[in-house]
C-alpha cells in the first residue's frame, strides 16, 4: 500500500483541485516554479499526488538497479509508455522538439533560454523529490535554504551539461558547415561582383542591358528557391547541395567565358537560380546536422559567409576590374564550385532525411555517431529518438519526406483567418521594406554612384562592404537585448535620415565625404534591423504549421522586390540624379509608420515563459528518480567507488 506521507514521484501538472483524491490520498497537482523553489515548496509541502511507497520492492520498479548504484531516472506518459532518459537526455529531447530544424541568424537567444528553462524545470523536480525523500526518512521537510540550494545546484549542473554541446564540435560537422557556408559565400560574392566592372565588361553596352544583367540574378532566385525543397526531398540534402554546386559551376563558367552581354544575362540568371537554391537549402541542411543549441550559431556563420562574400568581391575588384582582367573576377565562382565538388566525398547526408525515409537506417546512425562524437550504440539510439520525435512534432510542411502539404491551400487558409492574415501582411510588408529601401542599389551599383563623389569609387564600395560585415556582428549583439519592433524602428528611422543626408550632400549642401559617410551609416542601420529581422520574426510570429508557407511567400516577394530595385535604380540614378534616394526615403518613412502603429513586438520568449510552456507540455508526465547530481556523476567512477568499498569491507571481515 502507498504511504500517504511518502512522496517519491514528481509531476509537472498544472493547476490542481485540492479536494481531488486519488485512491483515498489527497492530491494537489504539482507545478514547479521557475523563479523560486521556495515558492514551489510552499505549494506542495502538505499535498501529494498518487505517491509511490519508498519501501516497495525494487524488483517491482521498471528499472531495477544494482545495489549501491543510483536508480535510473525515467518518466511515464499519460498513455502509460515509459521513457528511460537521464535528466540531461530529457533536456536535449526538449531542445530537439522546440528548436526548429533550421540554422537561423539570431536564434542563439532562444536556444539559451530553452536550456535555462529546462534546467530550472528539472531543478525544481529534483528539489521536490529530495524534499519528499527527506520527509519519508525523517518526517520533516528540507528548510527553505536547503531546498533553494538543492534546486540551484541541480539547475547549474544540468545547464552546464546542456551547454556543453555548444562547444563540442566534431571535425565532420566542421567540414559540413564549411562546405555549406561556401555556397552562401558564393551567393554574397555574386551580389557584389557586378558592382565594380560595369564600365569594363563589354564597353559600350547600354544602361538597360547592364540593368537586365544585374537584375537577372534576382529573376533566377525565386525559381531556385522553389526547386530547392523538391530536390532536397527527392535527392536528399547532400544530393541537392551537389546539384546546387554544379549550377554555380555552370553559371560561373558561362559568365567567365561570356562572348557578349546576352551570355552575361543568361549566366546571371543561372547563378541567381543557384543562389536562391542555396538560400533555402543551406539553413535546412545545417539545421538538420547541428545539435539544437548550435543552430543559431551556424545560421550566424552563414550570414557572415554571405556578407564576407560581398566584401571579397570588392577586394578582388582592385586588381581585376579592368578591360583585360574582368574574366578573372568572374572566375572565382567556378573555381570555388570546383573546389567544393573536389571535397564532396567529405559532405555528409542529413540524418534526419535518412530517418524520414527509413527509421532503421544504419547509415543515419553512423552519421549521427561521427557528427556527435558518440561512442556507444545506446547513445546513438537515444539521439535517433530525439530526431524522430522532433520530426513528428515539427510539421515540416513540405520540407520533409512524406510531409508535403498543398501550400496554396495553406496560404488561402492563412488569408481567411483574421489574426493569421494580419501577421502575414506584417511579414510581407517588412519584406517589401527590406528590398525597396534600396539596400541592394548600394551593393549592385555603389561604384557608379560614388563616381564624381570621391576620387576612387572602388575604395568607397570596399569601405561599404567592410562596414556591412562589422554591422552584422553589431546586429548579433543587439538582437539578444533589444526588441524586434524596436530594432525595425531604429533601422528604418536611421536609414531615412541617411537618405535625407545623401540627397542634401548630392545637392551640394554638404561636402561629398558626408555622402560617403551617410551611405556607410545607412548600411549599418540596415544590418541591425531591416536586414535580419524580417526573416527571424516569421518563425516567432506563426504557429509551426504556417511557418514554411509564410517563409515561402516572403521569399518570393523578397526576390521580386530585389529584381525591381536591381533593374530600376540605374534609371533612377540617370534621370533623378541627386534625388535618386528619395523613393527609398519614402519607402522607409512608410515602413517606420507601419512598425510604430501596427507591428507587434516579437522579441522572443523569456526563460520564465518557456518554463510555463514546458510545464503545460509535460502536464501529464510523471517523473521518477530526478536526481541530477547522481546522474551527473560518471557511472564508471561510481562503480569504481562501490568496488573499492566492497574490497575494503572484505578486508575488514578477513581481519
Amino acid at each position: 500500500m502507498a504511504d500517504s506521507g511518502a512522496p517519491q514521484e514528481t509531476t509537472a501538472l498544472l493547476g490542481g483541485d485540492k479536494n481531488q483524491t486519488d485512491d483515498g490520498v489527497r492530491g494537489d497537482k504539482i507545478r514547479p516554479n521557475v523563479s523560486s523553489s521556495v515558492t514551489a515548496r510552499a505549494s506542495y509541502r502538505n499535498s501529494w499526488h498518487a505517491l509511490r511507497d519508498l519501501d516497495d520492492d525494487v524488483a517491482n520498479e521498471p528499472n531495477k538497479e544494482r545495489p549501491g548504484m543510483p536508480a535510473k531516472s525515467y518518466s511515464v506518459n499519460a498513455d502509460g509508455t515509459a521513457s528511460y532518459l537521464s535528466p540531461l537526455e530529457m533536456g536535449r529531447h526538449e531542445l530537439y522538439e522546440m528548436v526548429p530544424f533550421a540554422a537561423v541568424f539570431g536564434m542563439q537567444k532562444k536556444e539559451r533560454s530553452l536550456s535555462q528553462a529546462f534546467a530550472s524545470f528539472a531543478g525544481d523536480l529534483d528539489a521536490m523529490e529530495a524534499d519528499q525523500l527527506e520527509f519519508k526518512k525523517s518526517r520533516t521537510h528540507l528548510s527553505d535554504a536547503e531546498l533553494e540550494k538543492r534546486r540551484s545546484h541541480a539547475s547549474l549542473l544540468l545547464l552546464d551539461e546542456l551547454e556543453f554541446d555548444a562547444v563540442m564540435v566534431t571535425s565532420p560537422l566542421i567540414i559540413a558547415v564549411a562546405m555549406a557556408s561556401m555556397l552562401q559565400f558564393l551567393l554574397g560574392y555574386n551580389i557584389g561582383v557586378m558592382n565594380a566592372p560595369a564600365s569594363v565588361v563589354f564597353p559600350g553596352h547600354s544602361t538597360g542591358s547592364w540593368a537586365i544583367a544585374v537584375a537577372a540574378f534576382a529573376v533566377g532566385g525565386p525559381f531556385g528557391a522553389m526547386m530547392a525543397g523538391k530536390l532536397a526531398d527527392s535527392r536528399g540534402r547532400r544530393g541537392a547541395l551537389l546539384i546546387d554546386t554544379w549550377i554555380f559551376l555552370l553559371g560561373g563558367l558561362l559568365q567567365t567565358l561570356a562572348i557578349d552581354m546576352y551570355s552575361i544575362i543568361i549566366a546571371r540568371f543561372i547563378i541567381g537560380f543557384g543562389s536562391g537554391f542555396a538560400s533555402v537549402l543551406v539553413p535546412i541542411y545545417l539545421g538538420e546536422l547541428a545539435p539544437p543549441n548550435l543552430r543559431g550559431m551556424f545560421g550566424t556563420l552563414t550570414q557572415f559567409a554571405m556578407v564576407i562574400g560581398i566584401l571579397v568581391s570588392d577586394f578582388f575588384a582592385f586588381p581585376f576590374a579592368t578591360e583585360e582582367k574582368w574574366r578573372y573576377l568572374f572566375s572565382i565562382t567556378p573555381i570555388t564550385a570546383a573546389l567544393l565538388l573536389l571535397f564532396s566525398p567529405f559532405l555528409l547526408e542529413s540524418p534526419r532525411w535518412l530517418l524520414g525515409r527509413d527509421r532503421s537506417s544504419r547509415k543515419a546512425r553512423y552519421i549521427i555517431k561521427i557528427l556527435r562524437g558518440l561512442r556507444y550504440d545506446h547513445e546513438v539510439e537515444t539521439e535517433v529518438s530525439h530526431f524522430v520525435s522532433a520530426s513528428q512534432n515539427q510539421h515540416c510542411d513540405g520540407s520533409c519526406e512524406n510531409d508535403t502539404v498543398n501550400s496554396g491551400v495553406a496560404f488561402t487558409e492563412m488569408l481567411m483567418t483574421p489574426k493569421v492574415r494580419t501577421l502575414l501582411i506584417s511579414c510581407l510588408i517588412l519584406q517589401m521594406g527590406q528590398q525597396l529601401c534600396g539596400i541592394n542599389a548600394v551593393f549592385y551599383y555603389s561604384t557608379s554612384f560614388f563616381e564624381g563623389i570621391i576620387d576612387n569609387p572602388l575604395l568607397g564600395t570596399t569601405i561599404v562592404g567592410a562596414v556591412n560585415v562589422v554591422a552584422t556582428y553589431v546586429a548579433l549583439l543587439l538582437m539578444d537585448s533589444c526588441g524586434r519592433r524596436t530594432l525595425i524602428l531604429w533601422s528604418s528611422g536611421g536609414m531615412f535620415m541617411c537618405c535625407v543626408v545623401i540627397v542634401l550632400s548630392l545637392l551640394g549642401y554638404f561636402q561629398n565625404i558626408v555622402a560617403l559617410l551617410a551611405v556607410n551609416v545607412y548600411v549599418s542601420f540596415f544590418e541591425i534591423g531591416l536586414g535580419p529581422i524580417p526573416w527571424l520574426i516569421v518563425a516567432e510570429m506563426f504557429d509551426a504549421k504556417y511557418v514554411t508557407t509564410a517563409m515561402a511567400a516572403c521569399s518570393q516577394l523578397n526576390w521580386v522586390c530585389n529584381f525591381v530595385v536591381g533593374f530600376v535604380f540605374p534609371y533612377l540614378n540617370e534621370y533623378l540624379g541627386p534625388y535618386s534616394f528619395v523613393p527609398f526615403a519614402m519607402v522607409l518613412a512608410l515602413t517606420f509608420i507601419f512598425a510604430a502603429l501596427k507591428l507587434p513586438e516579437t522579441q522572443g520568449t523569456t526563460p520564465e515563459e518557456l518554463m510555463d510552456q514546458l510545464v503545460k507540455k509535460n502536464s501529464s508526465v510523471v517523473y521518477y528518480n530526478m536526481n541530477i547530481q547522481e546522474a551527473h556523476n560518471n557511472p564508471i567512477d561510481t562503480e569504481w567507488k562501490i568496488a573499492m568499498e566492497q574490497l575494503k569491507e572484505e578486508d575488514e571481515e578477513s581481519q
